[in-house]
């Protein structure tokens, strides 16, 4: 079990002996001579149930519902794992409701980090721990996050106490041209990834252009050493994607089984690339193929072709004030979200980072003030969705968090201040309902068996 409340691991084994008895029916495809061949879609599926929670007022709060709406004094109804109204002062409270005074306080969505490798890449780190690249291939769409994922990661602790993140998309790493699947998790307390995964969610193929590729297999004088091996390599792999889904199946094969879900619409596309040709060169690519990008990540030059990013649908993952750090981030400037968000795109405050992971809305406030500085005043209720709405486009899981909306997961953070503010912190923490994190009451602050009995056990500091 990775942390408290203790309850969590009983809750977790009923929850794998039930899924375990409701897997999904098996996929099955005709071969030609009506042979069929079947196999199962979802072989690892999503064990997770919600921790137990009570019906929950939040009264007197500044409320942020993620969609761009600010109401003051404002009121918050969670019952059942899911919210069930927001509104004013006035707005009816139910007998059985817990109220929890939140004035001088602030209330948004549980915050989702569109970009993370915590459990692939776990904190600390150490070699014995470094699972994120599987660096054999230019291309493994064959792999999967998931089979990766160590729950006992302390950094999934710090990222809930510190960051208030409810939810965080496990990306591989960049070193491939096509690096696997992703998993989208719930950020709970659990003894199995199964037990973590977000229901429901899509996967996404994470795809890497620019130099990471080249430059990890152009240093073993393998294809791709350049720009245009990255592009030659991506494009022979659709080719021979659509040719087996276009085939009888007959022998399955991992990575064309990734690479079809995404033909199909079935399975996001995460693109790691910095520069803004080589995004107007990607997008070109899946036109060409048949596939849409879902978001560019780390796109440091977005505001160069944020029109064309807009009129593409396609979100844009960055960081505040990180560029400069290798050539292709060297074009980057702290204005980048300002201006993509000004051009009417799509804006994802990310980390890639342990640490970053735990101040994403610090990041959204650096990113806010450079705007200002040139004269784009972005509001705060729309900066919020930076790290809450956005981000859950951006992992495909929209339509169940990332506002706060009736009838989605109450997935809540009661902040001590202006979450835009470098001195606010969450003071309380709900996943679906459940309070898993209270500053206020030291049973509620998770801790990893990994940390138990360890110098700095469950610090947050």
């Amino acid at each position: 079990m990775r942390g408290k409340p203790r309850f969590g691991r009983l809750a977790s084994v009923v929850a794998l002996g039930l899924a375990l008895a409701t897997a999904p029916a098996a996929h099955a495809k005709k071969k030609d001579g009506d042979e069929a061949v079947s196999f199962d879609k979802d072989p690892y599926p999503s064990t997770y149930k919600a921790y137990p929670g009570r019906p929950t007022a939040l009264v007197g709060a500044t409320v942020y519902d993620g969609r761009g709406k600010r109401i003051d004094n404002g009121t918050v109804l969670f019952s059942g794992g899911k919210v069930v109204a927001v509104g004013g002062a006035d707005l009816a409270i139910p007998a059985d409701y817990d109220r929890i005074d939140g004035t001088g306080k602030f209330v948004t969505p549980g915050v989702v980090d569109a970009h993370s490798h915590l459990g692939d890449y776990a904190s600390p780190g150490v070699d014995a721990s470094s699972d994120g690249n599987e660096a054999t291939s230019p291309t493994t769409p064959d792999v999967w996050a998931e089979h990766s994922v160590w729950p006992q990661d302390p950094g999934f602790s710090r990222a809930l106490t510190n960051g208030g993140v409810t939810s965080l998309l496990i990306l591989p790493g960049s070193a491939n041209l096509m690096g696997g699947r992703s998993v989208m998790l719930k950020n709970v307390p659990a003894i199995t990834v199964q037990q973590m995964k977000f229901p429901g969610a899509p996967y996404s193929l994470k795809m890497a252009c620019g130099e990471n590729p080249k430059r990890v297999y152009g240093s073993r004088g393998m294809k791709p050493s350049t720009r245009m091996g990255n592009f030659a390599v991506n494009r022979q792999t659709w080719i021979d994607a659509k040719a087996y889904m276009e085939g009888d199946h007959s022998e399955r094969d991992l990575g064309n089984e990734t690479l079809e879900g995404v033909l199909k619409g079935e399975i996001l596309v995460q693109n790691h690339c910095y520069r803004a040709e080589e995004m107007a060169l990607v997008l070109d690519m899946a036109r060409e193929a048949g596939y849409k990008v879902t978001t560019f990540h780390h796109a440091v030059e977005s505001y160069k072709v944020a029109d064309m990013l807009r009129e593409a649908d396609v979100c844009s993952a960055v960081w505040a004030d990180w560029y400069g750090f290798k050539m292709e981030a060297y074009d980057g400037i702290p204005e980048n979200a300002a201006l993509i968000a000004n051009a009417g795109a799509c804006v994802v405050i990310h980390s890639d980072d342990q640490n970053g992971i735990q101040r994403l809305n610090q990041a959204a406030a650096k990113a806010q003030a450079a705007g200002r500085r040139m004269g784009i005043d972005i509001p705060d209720a729309q900066v919020i969705s930076w790290f809450t709405y956005n981000a859950a486009k951006a992992s495909g899981v929209a339509d169940k968090t990332g506002s706060l909306e009736e009838g989605k997961m109450a997935d809540v953070v009661l902040w001590n201040g202006d979450p835009l503010s470098v001195y606010s912190r969450p003071e309380k923490v709900w996943v679906d309902g459940a309070m898993l994190f209270d500053a206020d009451n030291p049973k509620l602050r998770p801790v990893s068996d990994f940390e138990l009995g360890q110098p700095g056990e469950g610090d947050v500091k």
